[in-house]
């Protein structure tokens, strides 16, 4: 079936999730438009029809106001907008009104939009939904930390409620506590220095393999347009990084939760909800939801399910792709080769991981996020970016 590609796409933010969006459209001839800080993978892909680096001085927000609403902008109208970080979904949800009536965008509430970048409230949500969730407790100011005292077993985790912006400021997701009632109280003490929010939450035990994700866009009269689990295989740095080796996997218990999560909040639009099993009772329990494209994307798209050309369609109100959505390709690997060594060696000097172990693991085909024979500029942007670092590195040591 043909597809009408006459509809440019506009990507704000994102980096791997972004890049596999530009080739996976871009490769079907719809042209797509990137706009993030300079040195964004994306915008050094062949597929990028042209790229609107944030200028120096500027946020984020407010080069993509002035791109999208200034005396220019009438250049991008009809255009579809997709938000690949979390700077941009806030983006969004504020100017939803506004961007409307020039722009198309994703079926959304703008108000489940913000719960879900907030972690305190995502968790609230999830108990409304009666979807498992780890305890937490909310952190306003020392007397808060010293009620807490009897309450948490350890770990724990500090954890943001905002993580895009924790993790500018910090280079980090959230801080792990092992055991420490007196860290609990400096890492907070520490966030609240650099006015972040935080709450500590339990932390579930067990190997990071207990994750899985479920994921899926919801239409605005409910409708699913595909169904798509995959789980984690491992993480760096293990227990608080991101993925660094995933699979795609049909687990039906894990869609269930997922679907009953989104239905029980009314979610519409793309939506990504991960959970932990938790080996103390079985129960699978929310970590975290996004609702945008994610980091392992081009897993969705070599699996079968490439969710961005389906929302393009369903956008642009054409039927969708003849696929056979419930037949995904499964057991198919992304890895990051770099981190996921690290990743080795992290375990291995805990005695979890033995070389020959790993290497096993690793004895199947791979996808790799950014490496693409047909497509390499961008694995040149990486590896320069890297080359710079080490060398600033040894500059100054």
């Amino acid at each position: 079936m043909a597809i009408n590609t006459s509809t440019p796409v506009m990507l704000l933010g994102g980096r791997e999730n972004a890049l596999a969006v530009t080739r996976n459209l871009g490769r079907r001839g719809i042209k797509v438009y990137i706009s993030r800080v300079p040195g964004s993978w994306a915008m050094g892909s062949r597929f990028c029809a042209a790229a609107f680096p944030v200028l120096k001085g500027l946020t984020s927000v407010g080069y993509w106001k002035e791109l999208l609403f200034g005396k220019s902008s009438g250049r991008f109208h009809a255009q579809l907008i997709f938000a690949c970080n979390d700077f941009a979904l806030e983006f969004l949800a504020d100017s939803r009104d506004d961007l409307l009536a020039h722009y198309l965008l994703v079926d959304s509430e703008p108000r489940l939009q913000r719960a879900l970048l907030d972690k305190r409230e995502t968790l609230a949500l999830a108990r409304k939904a009666d979807v498992p969730a780890p305890n937490s407790w909310r952190i306003r100011d020392a007397r808060d930390v010293e009620g807490i005292r009897d309450e948490i077993r350890f770990p724990v985790m500090v954890k943001p409620i905002h993580s895009h912006k924790f993790s500018r400021v910090f280079r980090r997701k959230l801080f792990v506590i092992e055991n420490s009632f007196d860290e609990i109280v400096e890492k907070i003490r520490l966030s609240h220095e650099h006015g972040m929010e935080v709450m500590v939450v339990e932390m579930i035990p067990g190997p990071d393999n207990l994750l899985a994700s479920y994921n899926t866009f919801i239409d605005s009269a409910g409708n699913g347009l595909f169904h798509f689990t995959k789980r984690t295989i491992r993480r760096f740095p293990m227990n608080r990084g991101s993925g660094c080796y995933h699979i795609s996997e049909w687990l039906p218990d894990v869609a269930e939760q997922g679907q009953k999560f989104f239905k029980g909040i009314g979610f519409k639009g793309i939506g990504n909800v991960e959970f932990k099993r938790d080996l103390r009772d079985g129960q699978l329990k929310i970590i975290e939801s996004n609702a945008r494209f994610v980091a392992p994307h081009e897993l969705f798209v070599r699996s079968g399910v490439p969710s961005d050309l389906l929302v393009y369609c369903h956008l642009t109100k054409q039927p969708l792709p003849d696929l056979d959505l419930n037949n995904y390709t499964q057991f198919k690997r992304m890895w990051y080769p770099v981190r996921d060594f690290c990743a080795y060696r992290e375990l291995s000097g805990r005695g979890q991981l033995s070389f020959g172990g790993w290497l096993r693991s690793l004895l199947h085909p791979q996808i790799f996020p950014v490496l693409s024979l047909s497509d390499p500029k961008p694995m040149v942007t990486v590896l320069m970016t890297r080359l710079r670092s080490v060398a600033l590195k040894y500059r100054w040591s």
